[in-house]
């Protein structure tokens, strides 16, 4: 398993790894039902606290990309709801950008519009 963790980063080590194992995902390096090593291999191979890379786990698994299991450990265990929800997303998405292409809407245009709704949900605004 290759993971990059920056220490000069103002990013939270266990973010930085967290996100490498989901780009890891998405880019088929890890498949479903693929083990992730031990807390304490990880933590070792890397140069990290043990509880750094079990902080990663633990959000890794809240979000639904990793299951724990007390024998084999942390597994890629997608939720298979959010394969599908996301699937439904891309379908809708393709018809939104081909009438935004339609319409000679750039690919930056439509960057800065995803960027502004979802700064408008994090400040928590209502629609």
């Amino acid at each position: 398993m290759f993971i990059e963790i920056d220490f000069n980063s103002d990013e939270a080590i266990y973010m930085q790894l967290r996100n490498q194992i989901i780009l890891g995902i998405a880019t088929s390096r890890f498949q479903e039902g693929d083990m992730l090593p031990s807390v304490r291999q990880l933590a070792e191979t890397i140069g990290i606290n043990m509880h750094t890379v079990n902080k990663a786990y633990t959000v890794l698994k809240q979000e639904g990309y990793v299951k724990v299991d007390r024998r084999r450990g942390a597994v890629i265990a997608l939720d298979v709801d959010r394969i599908q929800a996301l699937e439904q997303v891309r379908g809708e998405l393709q018809v939104t950008l081909a009438k935004a292409s339609c319409k000679n809407i750039s690919r930056e245009e439509v960057h800065a519009l995803i960027d502004e709704i979802y700064e408008d949900y994090e400040k928590g605004m209502d629609y």
